[in-house]
């Protein structure tokens, strides 16, 4: 899995990769050991490993800094051309009993992060996406894949069902029946299907195309106001949870607060002037 950072245009700012144990590297730049830290270029942020509690607490961690950083203005996840993420370490779970499940929370902290930044989270999926790789993926604001891409939430296969979001997310993406077609048999979905269901929002011949679609839409998203786009994402993400007639109040809310911001009276005085630069005023 890879997680890049865009803080403007065109650039990569760091790349975050994990490896399996046999071949783990450090960073001298962070503590992590499941997740490396590097700088390929001056610019955007990169992490393939079974998806674990261990790997989830760094990335958390790694998102969590990002977010933080007044310069990063859009994220991107991503992982190689066999796979995004191909589920969960099934040694974590093979021991596990209710109670210890129960009383240690486990698996909350998968999606105790991501729902919550506030720079938006492009996924660029390739390869396989299966079980708690699916559920990543679709915690994503921006979903991109290539057609080879594979998804699915295989959990019924163990005796078990999807836990950090699968169930609730997929079924929002695709509606009840299909969504309860791919849970209650195991199936799996491409990447070109992902597409033609609003899965994804665009798919790409290949893995190189989609990590660099990604990319160019993660620099786009960061050429524009940080007040806004966090706005933004906040109240698409509020559509999701509220009725319509609140979701369109707290719309209104969000849209009279950004004519206090600095960016909007950049923004009106780069359509008055006909320009796109934004150093005015």
């Amino acid at each position: 899995m890879a997680l890049l950072r865009s803080s403007n245009p065109l650039t990569i700012k760091y790349a975050i990769s994990s490896f399996t144990q046999s071949s783990r590297f450090y960073s001298s730049a962070s503590n992590y050991q499941n997740i490396l830290v590097s700088a390929p270029k001056p610019g955007v942020g990169l992490t393939l490993n079974a998806l674990s509690s261990p790997l989830f607490r760094e990335l958390n961690n790694a998102l969590e800094e990002f977010d933080n950083d007044a310069s990063t203005g859009a994220i991107v996840l991503t992982g190689n051309e066999k796979a995004f993420a191909a589920g969960a370490d099934i040694k974590e779970m093979k021991d596990l009993t209710f109670s210890r499940a129960y009383n240690t929370n486990f698996i909350s902290s998968w999606s105790s992060t991501i729902p919550g930044l506030r720079t938006p989270l492009i996924a660029a999926v390739n390869g396989f996406a299966l079980g708690g790789g699916c559920e990543l993926a679709l915690m994503a604001d921006i979903l991109y894949c290539s057609s080879t891409a594979t998804f699915g939430q295989p959990e019924v296969k163990l005796g078990i069902i999807p836990g950090a979001g699968g169930s609730q997310r997929l079924t929002n993406a695709i509606g009840k029946s299909r969504a309860m077609e791919i849970i209650l048999t195991g199936k799996n979905f491409s990447g070109t299907e992902a597409g033609q269901w609003g899965v994804a929002a665009k798919v790409f011949e290949n893995a190189e195309a989609c990590v660099e679609g990604a990319i160019e839409i993660a620099s786009k998203i960061s050429a524009m106001s940080r007040v806004a786009t966090r706005a933004a994402k906040e109240v698409v993400n509020k559509s999701q949870e509220v009725s319509l007639r609140e979701g369109l109040e707290y719309e209104r809310k969000v849209f009279h607060s950004l004519f206090g911001s600095k960016d909007q009276k950049i923004g009106e005085c780069c359509i008055h002037y006909g320009t796109d630069d934004t150093s005015l005023g």
